[in-house]
């Protein structure tokens, strides 16, 4: 692999939007770790959907954005968009978690198991961005700290900059540390704990972020997310 997965799978708006971290020394390295690491290991999301979240949202539709960690690390599940799992393949507990809240919320009942995928959200506007876009097989968090969390801070700042009345979900400590590059007076931040079981108690049950996100959307002149999961 080399630099060309950038120009042949991020779209061209993007690539020049974040054209500075691409040619810096750092993000080249990732790209050198990544061939190595591809040339020996199984990596997700396969190659082509990387940046699957750029590819379905140009800056401009960005509405809302949900901040995950890294990529699933099981077969047939990463697909480019955080907490979302292709067709057939079984919800991980953080996103079942999400599809309870969401039936709590607005009375969309939860999906069967093996529906999880979150490609009706992302062609509405919700930009479903990891803070590490690729891991190596069976080892969770294996490419952090590896060069894209340049890219995808970048990414939120560009957001941020470059856009307005965007609701930014936070979920967990991690994300809530990405907030330091969102412009607050011109955004909306939904900050709560995490949906995975062992934070979900700690208030993100009954938090209401999707009929909390679908207000400030309708109250900046913008058509909310239908926040449906279609089978």
């Amino acid at each position: 692999m080399n630099t060309t997965i950038i120009t042949d799978y991020l779209p061209q708006k993007w690539t020049h939007i974040l054209k500075h971290v691409i040619d810096s020394n750092r993000f080249q390295d990732l790209i050198k770790w990544l061939d190595l690491e591809m040339a020996h290991e199984v990596v997700f999301p396969p190659t082509a959907n990387i940046f699957t979240a750029y590819s379905t949202n140009p800056i401009e539709n960005i509405k809302v954005v949900i901040i995950g960690q890294d990529p699933y690390h099981g077969i047939n599940q990463a697909h480019g968009l955080s907490f979302s799992v292709l067709k057939g393949d079984k919800q991980p507990p953080s996103l079942r978690n999400i599809f309870k809240e969401l039936e709590s919320d607005l009375g969309f009942p939860a999906p069967p198991k093996n529906v999880g995928n979150l490609t009706y959200w992302s062609n509405q506007g919700v930009f479903l961005l990891n803070s590490v876009l690729t891991v190596t097989e069976s080892k969770p968090n294996s490419h952090k700290n590896k060069g894209w969390e340049e890219f995808t801070d970048a990414t939120i700042q560009a957001i941020s900059k470059h856009h307005k009345n965007v609701v930014f979900i936070l979920w967990g400590g991690f994300a809530q540390k990405k907030s330091k590059f969102i412009d607050q007076t011109k955004h909306l931040i939904i900050a709560t704990p995490h949906p995975s079981p062992l934070g979900a108690y700690r208030g993100f049950w009954d938090s209401k972020p999707f009929s909390k996100t679908n207000t400030y959307l309708v109250d900046t002149n913008q058509t909310p997310i239908d926040w449906q999961i279609k089978l």
